[in-house]
């Protein structure tokens, strides 16, 4: 028979280039984009988990259960209590004993067990809040539980999976996988509060049950999904006989140098820099600017569309060679602009200032932490890349917490000397106390500025030109 030529479409994905695909490049052979994108979905339950906790159940247990604030903020802080350990968590999955052969997916799949653990008793615990009045002492119980094993399992899954994700990617492409996973992190958290949104539209304590029980059952699927055959098993490296450093030999060998340590200073001095601000730019928006309520909430997109501009910016840069640690200070100086501009919004009442700030503290933000990220995994020594992004981890998530907490505190206290007429009649407005807490952010990031800069001269002979990081110098 004559054999028949079907002709092939012009068009197709195979005939884009892969410029035109977001995070194309960032695949090889050795991880093709079909796994790394399903790798990378470990990243929205984490997504699903910070969103649940920090702003539909947050609203819900103070509006409608009538839960006292300030015991809703402390069970919403339990889960930072547990991001000091990330560091410790991320070195024992390095040097995790196992006849199987895997290091990470023990860390993932228990971690995966908490956050769907948490998730299962919340609907409980938000029963007996709504219901049972004679067993409040044991809803309030039941709810720091929750509350406490989602934190921990968020932690330790996206800690693990990270370490997988530097574990698979050849060292060339691993700053684009990071850029990647961080976009993923917030795809995550974007898609999950539109879909909370829309289920929770006709709000009853059975439909909240009911949506609480599937974001548990959504997260043991998305990280199944995830971890299907993605660590390959390597008995040899895992054996239980093998010797093992001890997490402080480790940790002294990381920081030896003061290179890591001046890295986590810095870390920890911009993501407060930048998180202070976390829970006062709507409130700003509202009650200096007069914006609605509508026009408040779009701040989120802005914020979220400049952070993912940055991570495209920063695949991109780093790719082509630009040193992570220039790119993080590019961030810094990024942020410093958005709050001047910020500050400078209120006098002149301009509402485009004010937006055009805060998408610039998102993408201050974004080059910030996937700059520090990826310096952080060119720190790590061979095999032992948990220890190193479970340090940045740490560092970030409890910078972050405690930012936004005395973030909070500075403007209430500044606020109430203000209108009373302490600092004088020049400063009796609403605006001071923000304008306080926006010019320590300020000085806050030139002080990671100021750390930043010897860190792009000091490693230049150590990085080899294979990594792609090139280390150009930080302009004066």
């Amino acid at each position: 028979m004559k054999k028949i030529n079907v002709p092939q479409p012009k068009w197709g994905w195979r005939q884009l280039s892969p410029k035109f695909l977001p995070f194309a490049d960032a695949a090889t052979p050795e991880l093709p984009l079909p796994r790394l994108l399903r790798l990378s979905m470990f990243q929205w339950s984490v997504g699903l988990a910070m969103v649940l906790l920090v702003g539909t159940l947050n609203r819900v247990m103070v509006v409608e259960l009538g839960v006292p604030t300030w015991l809703v903020a402390l069970m919403v802080s339990l889960p930072i209590l547990f991001a000091p350990f990330r560091a410790l968590l991320g070195f024992r999955s390095d040097v995790h004993p196992s006849f199987i052969g895997w290091r990470r997916v023990p860390y993932m799949w228990f971690g995966n067990l908490m956050q769907f653990g948490g998730l299962a008793i919340m609907p409980w615990a938000l029963f007996l809040l709504a219901h049972d009045t004679t067993n409040i002492l044991a809803g309030y119980f039941g709810g720091a539980v929750a509350f406490f094993l989602v934190g921990a399992g968020l932690h330790t899954t996206q800690t693990a999976g990270l370490a997988l994700a530097a574990d698979l990617a050849p060292p060339k492409v691993q700053p684009r996988v990071v850029a990647l996973l961080y976009v993923m992190l917030l795809i995550g958290m974007v898609g999950s509060a539109m879909i909370l949104s829309a289920l929770l539209e006709d709000f009853s304590y059975r439909r909240l049950a009911q949506v609480v029980s599937g974001a548990a059952v959504a997260t043991m699927i998305l990280n199944l999904i995830a971890l299907w055959k993605q660590e390959p098993r390597n008995p040899s490296r895992t054996h239980p006989s093998k010797e093992r450093p001890s997490f402080m030999q480790a940790w002294r060998e990381f920081t030896q140098g003061g290179q890591a340590t001046k890295l986590l200073i810095a870390l920890g001095l911009g993501t407060a820099g930048f998180q202070m601000q976390d829970i006062l730019l709507e409130p700003y928006g509202g009650q200096v600017l007069h914006l609605s309520v509508s026009g408040t909430t779009f701040l989120t997109a802005l914020l979220a569309g400049g952070t993912l501009v940055a991570c495209g910016l920063a695949a991109h840069l780093l790719g082509r060679g630009v040193d992570p640690f220039q790119m993080s200070a590019f961030g810094g100086v990024a942020g410093v602009m958005a709050f001047i501009v910020i500050l400078l919004s209120a006098p002149t009442h301009s509402l485009l200032m004010f937006r055009i700030g805060t998408t610039l503290i998102g993408f201050g933000a974004g080059l910030f932490m996937v700059g520090t990220l990826v310096a952080a995994m060119g720190m790590a020594r061979e095999g032992y890349s948990g220890l190193a992004l479970g340090a940045w981890g740490a560092v970030q998530a409890t910078a972050s917490g405690v930012a936004i907490a005395v973030g909070g505190a500075v403007r209430d206290f500044i606020s109430g000397f203000a209108m009373q007429g302490a600092l004088g009649q020049g400063l009796t407005s609403v605006f001071t106390g923000y304008g306080f807490v926006y010019f320590l952010e300020i000085l806050l990031l030139f002080a990671a500025i100021i750390v930043i800069g010897p860190l792009t001269h000091s490693l230049r002979e150590d990085r080899s030109e294979s990594s792609k990081f090139g280390l150009a110098e930080l302009p004066g």
